[in-house]
């Protein structure tokens, strides 16, 4: 009775969205004094008024990231299965600390990975985690880099290394790693930022040069970082070629594949990921092209005794470790209490099957491919050169900020602006619903004629 009740809500409020605006209108001040006004917390109120009130704000005072015209970051439209998934996860509470504590949460956490794991081409003793996201998997790369690298790091910290370490990156990469420079202690002077090809690619040359330079000036190279799918234009970094520099310099290699990642179970696209297989760790996000409620990002690493040294943890409040062939994930990854994430990928390739994730991907890949040549047929130019379904694209004499604008006030889809490289603006659209169709492409790609 339960699902049938949530199905029936989850269709209406898909149709509602569906049918409704893209972009609120709102100001700071008018969502401060709302909430001002009814929510002092000195009185009781009744669970489902407040409910009703809640729900209503989000519709009213949200982008609608679920919408099929939402053409914007990587934020999807989720499936039934996931949302039962959070749903479960919060009654139940389940806390993924230690084995002992939830064996059938830590088990189904294992199997999903080790499934994801393996479609990577990683090796059956590959470590993997749920993480909080992207950004929480990267940290977890370099600090586990930094540890096979540095054997001193972990005991000792920077300042017991004799050289300076040094990261690798192109200036598409995600902006994560700036943080995650300042947080480790790196700083964030220690990045490097290597030229990109007309494609946006990492330039295997100015690679080379910038390691052995900085290997001349005393510096300690560690570790390079591939993208696939840059948050900006899509772009998929030449991972087998960085992977081959990588074994031959002795440096880490970290794929950064948070949107593109899940592009590796798909026929039609898992050749672009070639050299993927080759990776020291792999960020991965279920929260965007798994389409599944955030926060899900997940951690593959190819050397588990590097992972455990570098998140190793022993106290005398923990349950004893269980015997035999169990991880306790508070010693094995950056959290220690941690909700029960897995579950609402694990629910929803259970219900949808391999199969139909992959009818969901590359469904999305060819709505941005109808995109793409609209676009091109309508007197736009296309910018970027990606096999995913990010589509940046400008036209001569375009005022950008009106054009965009107008765009969002006549709530015709929520795209954004972006500058690849050196280059002027342009206008960015990300295909990241499933319920975009091509009678969708076609109606924006109409209007936005209109306005030009």
């Amino acid at each position: 009775m339960l699902l049938d009740d949530l199905r029936r809500y989850y269709s209406d409020l898909e149709a509602d969205i569906a049918s409704g605006p893209i972009v609120p209108r709102a100001t700071p001040q008018e969502i401060r004094d709302y909430l001002a006004l009814h929510y002092d917390f000195t009185k009781r109120l009744a669970l489902e008024s407040v409910i009703a009130d809640v729900e209503r704000m989000l519709r009213t005072w949200q982008v609608q990231v679920t919408h099929p015209r939402y053409f914007g970051l990587f934020n999807p439209s989720v499936t039934l299965a996931s949302i039962i998934a959070d749903t479960l996860v919060a009654m139940y509470n389940p806390q993924l600390a230690t084995w002992r504590t939830s064996p059938a949460a830590n088990e189904i956490e294992r199997h999903t990975l080790a499934w994801l794991s393996g479609k990577f081409g990683l090796p059956a003793n590959a470590i993997a985690s749920f993480t909080s996201g992207g950004a929480e998997a990267n940290l977890s790369a370099v600090i586990v880099a930094l540890t096979r690298a540095f054997p001193d790091y972990g005991e000792g910290g920077l300042r017991c290394l004799s050289a300076q370490p040094t990261i690798y990156v192109t200036g598409e990469a995600h902006h994560s790693f700036n943080k995650i420079a300042h947080m480790t202690g790196l700083g964030r002077r220690a990045l490097r930022t290597v030229a990109t090809d007309r494609d946006l690619k990492m330039d295997l040359d100015d690679l080379a040069r910038r390691v052995g330079e900085d290997r001349k000036a005393g510096f300690a190279p560690f570790m390079v970082v591939g993208t696939v799918g840059t948050t900006a234009a899509g772009a998929i970094d030449p991972l087998s070629e960085l992977a081959r520099f990588c074994r031959s310099e002795e440096l880490w290699f970290h794929v950064d594949a948070a949107w593109g990642g899940a592009a590796i179970i798909s026929p039609v696209l898992r050749g672009h990921l070639a050299g993927i297989d080759a990776a020291d760790s792999i960020t991965c996000d279920a929260h965007k092209w798994f389409s599944v409620p955030m926060a899900a990002g997940m951690f593959f690493c190819r050397h588990p005794d590097v992972v455990g040294a570098a998140f190793h943890a022993e106290t005398s409040y923990m349950p004893a470790k269980t015997a035999g062939p169990t991880l306790d994930p508070y010693t094995t990854s950056m959290q220690w209490s941690r909700r029960f994430i897995g579950l609402k990928l694990f629910l929803a390739l259970a219900h949808h099957g391999e199969s139909g994730y992959i009818e969901m991907i590359e469904h999305q890949a060819r709505m941005g491919d109808v995109l793409r040549e609209l676009l091109k047929r309508a007197g736009w130019r296309v910018v970027n050169n990606t096999p995913l379904p990010l589509v940046c694209f400008t036209r001569d004499g375009l005022d950008l900020a009106k054009f965009l604008a107008a765009v969002c006030d006549r709530q015709i889809a929520w795209m954004s602006e972006v500058r690849l490289g050196d280059g002027a603006p342009v206008v960015r659209a990300c295909i990241t619903s499933f319920r975009t169709t091509e009678s969708d492409i076609e109606w924006v790609a109409r209007e936005m004629s209109r306005i030009t």
